[in-house]
Formats: C-alpha cells, structure tokens, sequence
C-alpha cells in the first residue's frame, strides 16, 4: 500500500452533504480506517444509528457536542472525545446556539455498516 505523503485537510479532502446543512470531509478514506471532519449547524443532528462491526472514537475541534450512547447522554466541549463500541446505539445532535466541528475516527471504515435504529 502507498501512503501519500502530503498533508490532508478539508481543503484538498473529498467532502459531502449529508443531513440538513451538514458537511463531512474524508481526511482519510481506507478501509481499515477512516478519519473524518464535520461541521453541523446548530439544532442539527444524525440519526439514532449503530455499527456492528465499526468502533469509532467522536473528538470535538469547536463547540459542543451531545451524544446519546445506548440512553446515556453524554455532553462533549472543545478537545474531549468519546469512545463508542460496536452495537452500541449512538445519535450526535447539536443543541448549541454555534457550529460544532468534530473529527471521527472509525475502524474499520463504517460506511457500509451503519443500521438505523
């Protein structure tokens, strides 16, 4: 496998639409991991969902982030992260008046294992 050698950032990443008015930027794109940076508006939010195969780490840049992991509501400010398990129902949502910026790690790559609860 060549790994390139240049810098990655959401300036020379592939970025997509998802939600409503949401961004994402792939940094890193394999298939045993990902590295992802997204940006939700305030009052937006993902779906309740789960990885069966996918452990991903959630790590706040800016803002503030409420995770609701398996009932439990978890509150994330700048430069704290969290550890969510595969099987474990997890929904990020943005209750802050400012943008939230994150970055999301998973292992392997959870595109083609995420299951809406």
């Amino acid at each position: 496998m060549t790994i390139e050698r240049k810098p990655a950032s959401i300036k020379n990443a592939e970025h997509y639409l998802w939600g409503v008015g949401c961004d994402g930027w792939h940094i890193l794109n394999r298939d045993d991991v990902s590295v992802i940076q997204e940006r939700m508006p305030s009052g937006t939010s993902e779906q309740m969902h789960y990885h069966k195969i996918a452990r991903q780490f959630f790590f706040v840049l800016d803002g503030r982030a409420t995770m609701d992991v398996d009932g439990e509501r978890v509150v994330l400010g700048k430069h704290q992260g969290i550890e969510i398990s595969p099987g474990a129902s997890h929904q990020l949502r943005n209750e802050s008046s400012e943008d939230l910026s994150f970055l999301v790690f998973s292992v392997p790559k959870s595109h083609k294992d995420r299951y809406e609860r």
